[in-house]
């Protein structure tokens, strides 16, 4: 497998990813994205285990999925990350029925 192939394998699995994940983000409440991953949960708790300047941070977030190329399953039942970096967790806006 040359370079180009690579490329090329590695964008497809970004539009499959990308279409899944359109496919299934109303299926959730919360968008969780940390410095190595992205995540969708219906449930999210952020605990500060450690204080000062950089305080480390562990979420735990249940019945997610997540966004990884290589991973064969994206839904997990429960995520724990541990970090000292930045974490943005969104509120998703409810389905309109």
């Amino acid at each position: 497998m040359n370079t180009d192939d690579l490329e090329q394998f590695e964008a497809e699995r970004e539009l499959q990813l990308a279409q899944e994940y359109s496919d299934v983000v109303n299926l959730f409440k919360f968008a969780v994205e940390t410095d190595r991953r992205f995540y969708l949960a219906n449930n999210v708790d952020v605990k500060v285990i450690a204080e000062g300047v950089r305080p480390l941070l562990e979420v735990t977030l249940s019945d997610a999925w997540v966004w990884d190329l290589y991973r064969k399953s994206r839904f997990v039942p429960r995520v724990r990350v541990m970090s000292f970096k930045d974490l943005n967790i969104e509120e998703l806006p409810p389905l309109d029925v």
